[in-house]
């Protein structure tokens, strides 16, 4: 079986559970070392760790908050330590509650802007020098279609998941001479358990007349981050079934 990123080494932020665990497996049936850190949920990490070396990859399991920038630096450190290289990133950690706009306080708004775009900020630059290094990378953003659609109680998601946008770019255009592609991949309303505060989000269907599964947005991202598709980069692409169409 065709194993294009053997050797390969992927961080998902995020990555314990719904699209974060269906990347990271994904990484793992491609033949990736894949790092799986979430902010408290061990227990929640191993059982994805496990996931990933069943699905026949290597895994590590990294607890930080993406938020603080000492955890973060000391999570690519010890990845580098331990598996040797960091080749691929995926910023999917993020907070999705809700809260009606006269309602939300400051802190509700920081909470949230600072997972999303904190957190991609922090990591990105962790793990960025290692991939100017090794002259390739692979960065993944996870964007928000509430950010292009708009949806009520999301204020702070969607400004933050529309900064993601422009974060790409500019990485995308800095990093392009280093053999480094960034893109961010905006999941429309994707099915599967939520959790608690989740929120209710976008309310229906696409055209196609389902909700999206895990593997529809991983099997676009596993081919983005393959080392012979160097040519997209910069690009925010929908995965939504037409529910957004730009």
């Amino acid at each position: 079986m065709e194993r294009p990123l053997e050797g390969k080494v992927a961080i998902v932020t995020g990555g314990v559970r719904r699209l974060g665990k269906g990347m990271a497996l994904a990484f793992a049936r491609d033949g990736a070392s894949v790092v799986i850190n979430a902010r408290a949920s061990r227990d929640e990490a191993e059982k994805a760790a496990a996931e990933v070396e069943a699905a026949g990859g290597k895994a590590m399991v990294h607890i930080a908050d993406v938020t603080d920038e000492a955890a973060v630096n000391q999570m690519v450190e010890a990845v580098v330590a331990k598996l040797g290289r960091v080749d691929i990133l995926v910023n999917n950690a993020a907070n999705r509650a809700e809260a009606p706009f006269l309602q939300m306080t400051y802190k509700q708004w920081r909470d949230i802007l600072g997972v999303i775009l904190d957190g991609a900020f922090l990591c990105s630059r962790a793990a960025l020098p290692h991939m100017v290094k090794n002259k390739f990378g692979r960065i993944i953003n996870m964007g928000g279609v509430s950010s292009h659609l708009g949806a009520p109680g999301r204020a702070h998601v969607g400004a933050g998941k529309a900064g993601i946008v422009g974060f790409t770019r500019a990485l995308a255009s800095e990093f392009a001479p280093h053999g480094i592609t960034v893109n961010c991949i905006v999941p429309g309303r994707i099915g599967g358990q939520r959790s608690a505060t989740s929120g209710q989000g976008i309310g229906h269907n696409p055209p196609v007349g389902r909700e999206g599964t895990f593997e529809d947005v991983s099997s676009l991202v596993r081919l983005l981050c393959q080392p012979d598709n160097g040519f997209v980069t910069g690009q925010t692409i929908h995965i939504s079934g037409g529910l957004f169409m730009p």
